[in-house]
């Protein structure tokens, strides 16, 4: 159901690619959702637990406000989801049994943009303030979850963040064709609005100590994301021309901000033949990213195998279905390659400091003695490619190596809660790498036990009804 722009329009421009279907279209859809006797796509598919039935119903039958009401109950932040969540829930859909899934994703988009546009997304302010703070550390997904879902329940919040502007990975990892950012600046208007405060430009640990917030709160929540990148140790990486992923897609989205100038032609892919390492989304983008900068050409290579076109008999539904994709952007164009190895970085044979090709085979996966795979090299298949530029798109392997990484409470954590006295994770700093939509729930689950561990702890000093008993009105 999801269309998009003309390619030959869209890849001039960093607006969002998608084209929102029409009413009557996404009514249509809506229909086949009511003939859904068991809702997998919430018990099993959303990690939010959205209540997808009833939302779905009260859009089909134009009650958009109620619709939006049950949404907002599960959801903080539906317009991030809407637009880049990959909708485990279509693939739990029912109807993804015999036909396509419902396009629960689309509707979601619908409901929250309608919400907006009537002016029923508003500001709301706590009635009352709790007598303590709490300070989030980072302004990812899963650090505004918990800022979110605090500052609700009456808690005054306090954000702390590296950078000049709010969002992490959401602001600098995703390309504005996917989220614009002014899809952020209006959440964080509306946050800002309902008391939450933002800290910009604060590297906690280092700008400011961990011993100075836990000061300053009551509580400390780090979700400081899984921001630490996969490299690729092989030969000749030391090239000019071998790009981490993030790297270069941040620089284009600060470019498109204002944030920078222009970007920097060793960040740009202009005039370039690009390689992107990763068969991921991160690498997707870099493609899309790739050809609206003005690459020459654009490969992709990815070690692990094509997937099926359809489940195999080891990915039933309701598992998510592990099958062959194609991006937006790999509809622009480019070469893409699976079992592919990478061997080794070649320079040019003018210039023995720069990347000139990437040396690679192709890999066979053979089952071994413990019932897993592994890659066997292909007889014959060595060759190498040119290349001006290549992107590493691996993923991430955890928090950065900073000061507040090496906190003795953070590295011994168990994933998801507290970690020490007042201190608390979430996100993908607890979980390892992993979804937008998991990490919101994630944060939203540990912003609710940090309530209760500190209600819990005020009845054992003599309040017995909890520090919820001392309220102050809010400012």
């Amino acid at each position: 159901m999801t269309s998009y722009r003309p390619v030959q329009e869209r890849i001039k421009d960093f607006r969002p690619v998608e084209i929102p279907p029409e009413e009557s279209r996404v009514r249509e859809e809506l229909k086949r959702c009511q003939d859904c006797g068991v809702p997998f796509c919430h018990m099993a598919g959303c990690s939010l637990k959205n209540v997808i039935p009833e939302i779905n119903t009260e859009a089909l039958n134009g009650r958009v406000e109620t619709a939006l009401t049950k949404l907002l109950e599960t959801s903080p932040f539906p317009e991030f989801t809407a637009r880049i969540c990959p909708a485990l829930c279509e693939g739990s859909c029912v109807q993804g049994l015999n036909d396509v899934p419902v396009p629960i994703r689309e509707t979601e988009f619908r409901v929250i943009e309608e919400g907006f546009k009537r002016g029923l997304v508003r500001p709301v302010v706590p009635e009352f303030r709790l007598p303590f703070s709490v300070g989030v550390v980072g302004s990812g997904p899963a650090g505004l979850s918990a800022a979110f879902y605090l500052n609700r329940a009456g808690v005054p919040v306090t954000v702390y963040e590296k950078d000049l502007r709010p969002g992490g990975f959401l602001r600098y990892g995703i390309p504005d064709f996917k989220l614009e950012k002014s899809v952020i600046d209006r959440r964080i208007k509306l946050m800002e609005d309902e008391g939450v405060r933002f800290r910009f430009g604060v590297l906690a640990g280092e700008d400011i100590s961990l011993r100075l917030l836990s000061r300053e709160h009551r509580a400390l929540i780090l979700a400081i994301g899984s921001r630490r990148k996969r490299d690729l140790d092989i030969p000749g990486r030391g090239l000019k021309g071998i790009l981490f992923a993030t790297d270069f897609l941040s620089a284009q989205n600060r470019a498109v901000s204002g944030e920078i100038e222009a970007v920097p032609a060793e960040l740009s892919a202009l005039g370039k033949k690009v390689i992107v390492i990763g068969g991921g989304d991160t690498g997707s983008d870099c493609v899309g990213t790739s050809w609206r900068q003005g690459a020459k050409e654009v490969h992709q290579y990815e070690i692990l195998p094509e997937p099926p076109k359809s489940r195999s008999d080891s990915n039933p539904w309701p598992q998510w279905p592990k099958v062959f994709r194609s991006s937006s952007s790999h509809e622009e164009g480019g070469i893409r390659r699976w079992n592919i190895e990478s061997l080794e970085f070649l320079p040019r044979d003018a210039d023995q400091s720069r990347l000139g090709a990437l040396r690679f085979r192709e890999v066979e996966w053979v089952e071994d003695q413990k019932g897993g795979f592994k890659p066997v090299p292909k007889a014959g298949s060595e060759t190498r490619e040119s290349a001006d530029l290549v992107l590493l798109a691996l993923g991430f392997t955890g928090a950065e190596p900073g000061k507040l990484a090496q906190a003795e409470s953070f590295k011994s954590f168990r994933p998801g809660g507290r970690i020490g006295p007042g201190q608390y994770v979430c996100g993908d700093a607890a979980t390892g790498p992993s979804l937008v939509v998991r990490a919101m729930a994630d944060a939203l689950r540990v912003a609710e036990e940090l309530l209760r561990d500190l209600f819990r702890e005020d009845r054992a000093l003599g309040d017995p009804d909890g520090a919820g008993k001392i309220l102050s009105p809010a400012p």
